[in-house]
């Protein structure tokens, strides 16, 4: 059976990787939760993500398996304009007694052009891409 750590991480692959906001659905507590970065408010995480992958035309994502509260994460993500960037961070999270978000911060970094994570980076749990153009 999966941890509370892997269903949320399965669900964001699965979100990022077919641009699908509402499979986040059944991972997050309801309201606003998630803190995109440290100084941002608090939003509700489908509404993040729809608004994310607005702009997004491609991107390979990779999730690592979790370690606890934290989830390790890589994509390459590619926008509307054709500007490529990576982007490298972890999300905390904390659960309620249902196994449900109830708070995520995310701490990442963003570069410009495709990097591909590290050979130590992982260990991988999902890899997978999303391209508007097929």
């Amino acid at each position: 059976m999966a941890t509370p750590a892997e269903r949320w991480t399965d669900a964001w692959f699965r979100a990022w990787s077919e641009h699908d906001s509402a499979a986040l659905n059944a991972v997050y507590a309801p309201g606003p939760v998630q803190r995109s970065t440290p100084f941002r408010e608090p939003i509700v995480p489908q509404e993040y993500a729809a608004w994310a992958f607005a702009e997004e035309a491609a991107v390979e994502v990779w999730f690592a398996e979790p370690d606890g509260r934290a989830c390790a994460w890589w994509a390459i993500s590619t926008d509307t304009a054709g500007t490529t960037v990576t982007l490298a961070g972890v999300s905390v999270l904390h659960f309620d007694a249902a196994g449900l978000v109830t708070e995520q911060r995310d701490y990442w970094h963003q570069e410009d052009g495709a990097q591909r994570p590290p050979a130590d980076w992982g260990p991988v749990r999902r890899h997978g891409s999303f391209d508007a153009g097929r």
